[in-house]
């Protein structure tokens, strides 16, 4: 039987992961994203989320649930904190990561590929997990804009960020396969087409 191959998808802050991964569900991918698993297990009645009041106070609970915008203002704000939280984090998000993969190998139909979007994979020693790594690029003005636009915050929020991420040449370096997301969603969806293609045939 063949392997189902695992892909992560990474790159900077607004420069269209979520939108690569989109297009390779449309194309036959199973698509798991990492953020998403942290919204389910950031959830005050699990355990790590009664970790993660233990660390940062009750302040972050808004109706009994934790509140990812408070939780975003406290971190950013103070690098031993951030880090703390993502000792919590990333373990348990890779833990439900692997558990979603054997799910989709033991099927008796797998899917072409599995697709993990993981913005903090390389900061988080996740490569070693995965088969093939696309780095998805843009320029710095071009991902503040679709920044500002999606979240409203300003470009000190922004450089804020970006400042705790490997720099997009790291992250190019270290990827299998890099797009560089500064043109149109045609032009996306081409070369996002052409890898698809690529590794379901190697």
């Amino acid at each position: 039987m063949l392997k189902l191959k695992k892909v992560a998808v990474t790159g900077g802050l607004s420069c269209g992961k979520s939108s690569v991964c989109r297009i390779l569900k449309e194309l036959g991918a199973y698509v798991v994203s990492a953020d998403k698993i942290v919204h389910q297990l950031l959830s005050s009645d699990t355990n790590l989320g009664q970790e993660v009041v233990k660390l940062l106070g009750s302040d972050i609970l808004v109706n009994q649930q934790l509140d990812r915008v408070r939780i975003a203002q406290i971190v950013f704000k103070d690098l031993n904190l951030l880090q703390a939280l993502e000792k919590l984090l990333h373990p348990a998000v890779y833990r439900e990561l692997d558990q979603d993969y054997q799910r989709q190998k033991s099927l008796t139909n797998p899917p072409p590929l599995f697709v993990a979007e993981i913005p903090l994979l390389f900061e988080s020693g996740g490569k070693k997990d995965y088969d093939v790594v696309i780095a998805v690029l843009a320029d710095p003005e071009i991902c503040y804009q679709r920044f500002e636009l999606a979240t409203g915050y300003d470009q000190k929020e922004f450089n804020q960020r970006m400042a705790r991420q490997l720099s997009l040449h790291d992250k190019a370096r270290q990827a299998d396969y890099v797009i560089m997301n500064n043109g149109t969603l045609a032009d996306l969806q081409q070369i996002t087409k052409q890898i698809y293609q690529k590794l379901i045939e190697s």
